[in-house]
Formats: C-alpha cells, sequence, structure tokens
C-alpha cells in the first residue's frame, strides 16, 4: 500500500472516530516511539534518473523505494 493511500485510509477513520472512542485501550508511552530518518539528497544524470524511473514504474514501486532496497540488498549483503 503506499502511503498517500495509507493517509487517505486513516483521513477516513478519523472523520468518522473520535479519541475518546478508543480511550480504553490508550496506554502511557514513556519512550520515544519514532526514531529518526535521516535524508540523503542523491544527484544522477538525467540517463540514469530516467533509467531508475523506469525500472521503478515497471516493478509498480515508487523511485525512492527502489534505491531505498537496493541499498538495504547491499548493506545486508556487505555485513
Amino acid at each position: 500500500m503506499k502511503i498517500h493511500q495509507i493517509i487517505e485510509e486513516l483521513a477516513r477513520f478519523w472523520d468518522t472516530h473520535d479519541l475518546t472512542d478508543l480511550e480504553d485501550e490508550l496506554e502511557e508511552v514513556t519512550e520515544p516511539v519514532f526514531g529518526r530518518e535521516s535524508v540523503v539528497n542523491l544527484h544522477l544524470p538525467s540517463q540514469e534518473a530516467e533509467s531508475v524511473e523506469a525500472i521503478a514504474k515497471s516493478q509498480g514501486i515508487d523511485v525512492a523505494d527502489l534505491i531505498r532496497q537496493w541499498i538495504l540488498e547491499k548493506v545486508q549483503t556487505s555485513s
């Protein structure tokens, strides 16, 4: 599921629900829930960028997701 679909689904949920509807399911969290992510800017020549876009499109995924997938594969094989 793509992020915009998730956001739309969450918006529909919160349009029909209130936090007080879930009050009995809430619990206090004392530690951070989300870690920070780092953002890396990547500059590619146009031809390479177009090739990456074409591969991502053929796989039905976002370009950033494809690049992240490639990096994770490389990190895993290098460990």
